[in-house]
């Protein structure tokens, strides 16, 4: 423990540990999407079928109000390494599936447990930061998910060639039981851990809006759903999510199907998106306290750096449009980059409008309109996409996060 007390800057401590968390939560959800062209194939599972897999876990997913509500209600510590342990041996026992069947139910318990990440992430950013930093912070956890899609190309692609695909699933899954040990060990919030110095105590305390700090007890959820601060995040989220079903479902699919490429092809180009949304997690935060520190509204600043990748996701519009495969990725990483920087800015924003001790829950109900935007693009994409191919998908992608950004506009209104 002496080691423990030797530390300084703990918050961002705490910070690391939750985002090594997400990097395994988006690790084990994107295996399915890279080991897909080689399991569908030996398993005799058509884009349809695939797509109701995909669909069935997004369904489960969308159960993140309860994961949020639970982890609001048994602590963050307690209630996060039963989600962790439960995630972790669900995707181990992918391994055992025989057949789409198999898969879906499978899928669809991994996302009811898989969804208590990102209400879990924003709780530690709620009570670990002031609220300078929680765009910072927000923007670190969530590179979490984009780093871990970024590691599943090359990761699973090794499992294939040296293994099978069955050897990805109990790889990626038995990370997360790893995992289990440090958080169990490390983790407490500000007021009780004791490698804490009361310097920085008192830092994130001070910084944090006395209206929202330190409000516990059980969500109020009548008066949580008659908020309609609440309802915008949720439909911006509804809107800008799909662009990361696809990237991390349909990418490596459109990339074989469409532009012909190989396993080693998917390898070396399916991580490029994911790289450039790690930029755009601590992107869309810098703009955010760039212009905050100018005297910009915190509300405003935030609402503004969703603005401006809202207007740079309009590039995913080309996607198909363009003959040249490498500019086609190119375009895809300027969509990984922009939904990233409007993405982390808006799940932020329920650290800045919601007390601590409803966080969980109000992340947890904008994750399940999230969710439901990406279960029906991904089930309007499996059933449509052998008739009317993929242009009219990435055209939707490329102008949806400009209607969220007009809702953030006019139904947030901003605290005094």
């Amino acid at each position: 423990m002496a080691l423990l007390r030797r530390l300084h800057a703990l918050r961002w401590w705490m910070i690391s540990l939750i985002t090594i968390g997400t990097i395994l939560n988006y690790l084990t959800r994107a295996t399915l999407g890279v080991a897909a062209p080689t399991l569908t194939g030996e398993l005799g599972i058509g884009e349809k079928e695939y797509s109701w897999i995909t669909g069935v876990f997004q369904l489960g997913i969308m159960l993140q109000p309860v994961g949020g509500y639970l982890l609001d209600v048994i602590g963050l510590k307690l209630g996060l390494a039963l989600f962790v342990g439960a995630w972790s041996l669900l995707t181990m026992a992918h391994g055992l599936a025989t057949g789409w069947l198999g898969f879906a139910g499978l899928r669809g318990a991994l996302g009811v447990v898989e969804g208590a990440a990102q209400p879990a992430g924003m709780k530690v950013v709620s009570e670990w930061f002031p609220a300078r930093e929680r765009g910072l912070a927000g923007g670190i956890y969530n590179i979490g998910a984009s780093f871990g899609a970024l590691l599943a190309p090359p990761l699973v692609a090794w499992a294939v060639y040296n293994h099978d695909w069955r050897a990805a699933f109990l790889i990626t899954g038995g990370l997360g039981l790893v995992w289990l040990i440090p958080w169990l060990f490390w983790y407490a919030p500000p007021a009780r851990h004791r490698a804490i110095g009361d310097h920085e105590r008192t830092l994130i305390l001070a910084g944090q809006e006395p209206r929202l700090a330190g409000k516990q007890g059980r969500p109020v959820l009548r008066r949580l759903l008659r908020r309609q601060e609440l309802w915008a995040i949720a439909a911006a989220r509804f809107m800008a999510d799909p662009v990361w079903g696809m990237l991390s479902l349909w990418m490596p699919l459109y990339l074989t199907t469409v532009r012909h490429f190989d396993l080693t092809e998917i390898a070396l180009f399916a991580w490029l998106p994911f790289l450039a949304a790690d930029l755009g997690c601590l992107f869309g935060p810098a703009v955010a306290a760039w212009l905050h520190r100018r005297g910009m509204h915190l509300i405003d600043a935030r609402r503004s750096a969703f603005t401006l990748g809202a207007v740079m996701m309009t590039g995913m519009m080309f996607v198909t449009a363009v003959e040249s495969p490498v500019l086609a990725v190119a375009l895809l990483c300027l969509g990984g980059f922009a939904h990233q920087t409007l993405s982390v800015t808006v799940i932020t924003m329920s650290s800045d409008l919601f007390p601590q001790g409803e966080v969980g829950t109000a992340t947890g109900v904008a994750g399940m309109a999230a969710n439901l935007g990406v279960l029906l693009f991904t089930l309007a994409l499996g059933s449509l996409v052998d008739q009317v191919g993929y242009q009219p998908f990435f055209i939707l992608l490329g102008v949806g996060d400009l209607v969220g950004a007009v809702l953030l506009w006019t139904l947030i209104r901003k605290p005094a």
